[in-house]
């Protein structure tokens, strides 16, 4: 047996409520998870028929516990906005939170939406944003009930496919599938002790090579001493130093002078200045010969 959908209530409104208002109630809702939050739906009344279209949020709302309270500077918000952004609309009803205690409408709710939303069309929104569950609330006759149809209309229907001008997002689930993300490094590493030897080894090799390269491109001199009793060279022992100012340094032994021989020029005799004096070798040459006895 085959049971016909029930109908809906006639005397309940039919209301049709735009995609873009839910997201705005639940993204406001969300963003105050722990308290309630409050606003005005705006939209336009045809006959048994309500039109949902934009909603205004209720700033500076009273939080009290766990209800919501429209104060004077709420309403103040509400109409300025309402007369720039809306001026043909008209206010079809009020939306509030139920963070985490479901959907209803408390004893403080009903009273709300008796003084201020009477009219029999006016309903009543409410969202719990930690179970995402959501349910409107209007008059039926004398009776404030949970309406039983909702209509969701896409104020972007009827657009073509294609028509958007978006164009495809880069890469997709094949590159993500092909690319997996790089799994996390193991926190089990070397042991802290064989870091320590690297370093150490590292730096002692890199004064071995240090010392090398010194030793082969900065050569030192090599001193040698002279036996003159024997005549044989003795090398000096290491750390023998000879400094420019003539001081030599032998380890173990006292620094000593070494004085370096100074080459002798020999000395020209001066010329005789008057070149008639005959040279003293010359004098006694010529006494000799005037003494000795003439032959006959």
């Amino acid at each position: 047996m085959t049971m016909a959908p029930r109908k809906p209530d006639p005397r309940q409104p039919r209301v049709t409520i735009e995609g873009e208002v839910l997201r705005q109630i639940r993204q406001h809702a969300r963003a105050n998870s722990k308290t309630e939050v409050c606003g005005v739906l705006i939209g336009a009344e045809t006959g048994n028929t309500l039109a949902i279209r934009a909603r205004i949020p209720g700033l500076n709302a009273a939080q009290a516990g766990t209800y919501v309270t429209f104060t004077q500077d709420t309403w103040e918000h509400i109409y300025k906005i309402k007369d720039k952004e809306y001026p043909e609309e008209r206010i079809v009803g009020w939306y509030h939170s139920h963070p985490g205690f479901g959907v209803f409408l408390s004893d403080h709710d009903t009273f709300i939406h008796k003084n201020f939303f009477s009219s029999p069309l006016q309903v009543a929104w409410v969202y719990d944003p930690h179970s995402d569950e959501e349910g409107c609330f209007g008059w039926s006759g004398q009776r404030l009930e949970r309406l039983e149809e909702i209509q969701v209309r896409d104020d972007k229907g009827g657009e073509g496919a294609g028509e958007t001008g978006k164009p495809e997002p880069v890469g997709g689930v094949e590159e993500e599938a092909e690319n997996p993300p790089p799994e996390k490094e193991s926190d089990v590493g070397p042991p802290v002790w064989l870091g320590w030897v690297l370093t150490v080894s590292s730096h002692l090799l890199l004064m071995a090579i240090a010392f090398v390269a010194a030793w082969l491109f900065f050569p030192r001199p090599v001193f040698f001493f002279i036996d003159v009793y024997k005549g044989t060279l003795i090398q000096a022992p290491p750390g023998t130093r000879l400094s420019s100012d003539g001081i030599l340094s032998v380890p173990g032994y006292p620094e000593m002078r070494i004085s370096r021989p100074e080459r002798s020029v020999p000395q020209q005799p001066p010329a005789s200045e008057n070149p008639s004096v005959a040279p003293k070798g010359d004098e006694d040459k010529s006494r000799k010969e005037q003494n000795a006895p003439s032959r006959p």
